[in-house]
């Protein structure tokens, strides 16, 4: 599969488990994202080397390119490569065997499924056979990773899955506009009502600590572990995701590694490719 490169838009949490599987699958992958990507669970997104240069998540190493010869270079050393482009130029000048929109926007930023031979969309906002020749359903139950090439993913209901019995209660939403700034550390333990960052009205200097003294606070929704904590400094607005709290208080590195929903949602999607693929040679008459 070396010979066909596939394009994902999008390297947070979801889409990681997606290029994992299609890494292993022995596709050359390139990775579009946004200058400022918003992970949440960062630790297991490979966006993160947007602004560390490189993230590294069990046997993936991505690396933030700049110019082509810099891809060339992160290709030859089994490494992913991911550049900053948010409107998907570089599928026009790469011509890639197959598209993944792995943004999980709710919506459609602009994929259309004559970017490639196989166009693939993760989630609501696509309809397969329109926007894309199949769209991976990604909410939580029964139908989970499903392949539909009729018709559309379940739409956003607003409420995330429930795990441990607890559903919006999960995710922290910020209280107010302003820079978030960590309390916590992802992997930490919080209890229900107790702080677990601050809201500043302006970013804090380099190397201060911050402090509830500095701003609004947020507190825990529920006691639980921090499973995903949104960079400290990052501008948001009020109401915008700034953490994800696991009420199960499972083992530590399942913060550090791969969701059981983003390996099943990559699984798919490399499924997806190759029954496309057969689909599309099928039709031909002959291989692409």
């Amino acid at each position: 599969m070396k010979d066909k490169l596939v394009i994902v838009r999008g390297g947070g949490d979801i889409a990681t488990g997606t290029i994992q599987a299609l890494h292993r699958a022995g596709f050359s992958l390139l990775v579009l994202e946004v200058a400022d990507p918003s992970a949440i669970r960062r630790q297991v997104a490979l966006s993160e080397a947007v602004y560390d240069e490189t993230a590294s998540i069990e046997d993936l190493t991505a690396r933030l390119c700049r110019s082509g010869k810099a891809i060339e270079k992160a290709w030859s050393k089994g490494e992913v490569p991911v550049v900053i482009d948010p409107k998907g130029r570089s599928i026009a000048e790469l011509q890639p065997w197959a598209v993944v929109d792995a943004i999980l926007a709710k919506r459609n930023l602009g994929t259309n499924k004559d970017m490639a031979r196989h166009v693939v969309a993760l989630g609501p906002g696509f309809m397969a056979g329109v926007d894309a020749d199949a769209v991976i359903e990604t909410m939580r139950g029964h139908d989970l990773g499903r392949i539909i090439l009729e018709g559309q993913a379940k739409a956003n209901t607003g409420v995330p899955g429930l795990i441990g019995g607890y559903g919006k209660e999960r995710v922290i939403h910020s209280p107010a506009a302003g820079r978030f700034y960590g309390l916590v550390r992802i992997g930490s333990i919080v209890e229900k009502r107790r702080p677990l960052g601050v809201i500043t009205k302006e970013a804090l200097p380099e190397g201060y600590v911050p402090s509830l003294d500095d701003g609004v606070p947020v507190l825990a929704s529920l006691t639980g572990l921090v499973r995903g904590l949104i960079r400290d400094s990052y501008p948001v607005i009020e109401g915008f995701k700034i953490a994800d709290i696991d009420p199960r208080q499972e083992e530590v590195k399942n913060c550090f590694t791969i969701s059981d929903k983003s390996r099943c949602i990559g699984g798919a999607v490399v499924t997806a490719l190759l029954w496309l693929e057969g689909r599309k040679r099928q039709e031909t008459g002959h291989e692409g």
